[in-house]
């Protein structure tokens, strides 16, 4: 009988079963490594730099928004910009919609 418990997996001793519960989450672990270098890590530091740039801006820079305004920053706040889009024509939009700064 005692053949037969071991045949079936109910007998004796265990052999290995931490190290095989481990060795299950090493794909996992990898996945997320891969996950974190090729996604995570390259968003947040684009984070960063845009964050950078948009503390950066001041009075007189030519900037263009997320939806596509370009103009002059005629006016700053903590959160709120004035841009001038043409002559005399002040707009005010929001300081997180800046998408990139210009240099001309």
């Amino acid at each position: 009988m005692e053949g037969i418990a071991n045949a079936m997996g109910m007998g004796g001793t265990p052999q290995g079963g931490g190290v095989a519960a481990f060795a299950g989450f090493i794909p996992l672990i990898v996945i997320f490594a891969i996950f974190y270098f090729l996604l995570i890590r390259p968003q947040q530091k684009q984070l960063k730099t845009h964050k950078g740039m948009l503390d950066s801006l001041k009075v007189g820079d030519n900037v263009v928004t997320s939806g596509g305004l370009h103009g002059k920053i005629a006016g700053l706040t903590e959160t709120i910009l004035t841009l001038e889009i043409a002559k005399d024509v002040k707009v005010k939009v929001d300081k997180s919609s800046i998408s990139a700064l210009r240099k001309d």
